[in-house]
């Protein structure tokens, strides 16, 4: 009897033994969260072909990569839409340097996080990646009207349309239009004024009269010295005054 009992025991923790470890197997294991990667953020989302390509072209997008895989520091983008870029006017990308795009770029992105919330509340002007947010370099204010939030550079006013990607690291926010900064595309300083032109010195007075005209003239001794016209009038008085005498 105590041998069947102990076989019973022994059968009964073989057949647990089985089980759990039948369960064990069949549960999946939790996939390990990759590194942020941003250009597959924006092609998941769809309708930012052109952005991706910028940011491929530009490197900006490994660089964007690297800094949130390599700090705690955060991130912000505002992403246009293929419609934003569409809307430029023809030959608008073309017309800019390398060094340009990237700037253009680093224009939309805020090396901080900002939630939804935040973005209602910052101080403005937002300093960029771009830099200087003097107002005729890369000023970036945020505003909100209600529930709206509003972007202005000074050449674009636009909206906050759609909250893509949040992650408590990352935020990547739709805008439908392209953040043109003052530095780029706005007003051309104006002109210098040209300086007046100096009087050019010549060889002759043009006020001094012209040889042989009437009159005096004064010479380098400040004395006065008459003109040859004035030769014969000496004569003909002397020749009065000696007529008087005879």
């Amino acid at each position: 009897m105590a041998t069947n009992s102990l076989n019973l025991l022994l059968l009964l923790l073989i057949t647990l033994h089985c089980t759990t470890t039948t369960t064990l197997a069949q549960a999946p294991a939790p996939a390990p969260s990759g590194p942020t990667n941003v250009t597959k953020i924006l092609e998941k989302a769809g309708q930012f072909t052109t952005l991706i390509r910028l940011m491929k072209v530009t490197q900006l997008g490994d660089q964007i990569n690297t800094q949130l895989n390599n700090s705690n520091q955060g991130m912000t983008i505002f992403a246009p839409t293929d419609n934003a870029f569409s809307s430029l006017k023809p030959g608008t990308l073309n017309s800019l340097s390398d060094q340009q795009k990237v700037s253009l770029l680093q224009f939309h992105v805020v090396p901080t996080y900002l939630t939804n919330s935040q973005l209602q509340t910052v101080s403005n002007p937002l300093r960029t990646q771009a830099g200087d947010t003097a107002s005729n370099k890369f000023p970036l204010n945020v505003t909100t009207s209600g529930n709206q939030v509003n972007v202005s550079t000074g050449v674009t006013d636009t909206t906050v349309s759609n909250s893509i990607y949040t992650d408590g690291t990352l935020a990547v926010y739709q805008v439908d239009q392209v953040l043109l900064p003052m530095s780029l595309f706005g007003p051309s300083a104006p002109a210098p004024a040209p300086e007046p032109l100096k009087k050019k010195k010549s060889g002759v007075d043009d006020d001094a009269p012209a040889a042989g005209d009437g009159g005096a003239s004064a010479d380098a001794s400040g004395g006065v010295v008459f003109n040859g016209n004035l030769g014969g009038l000496a004569v003909g008085v002397v020749g009065m005054v000696a007529m008087f005498f005879l």
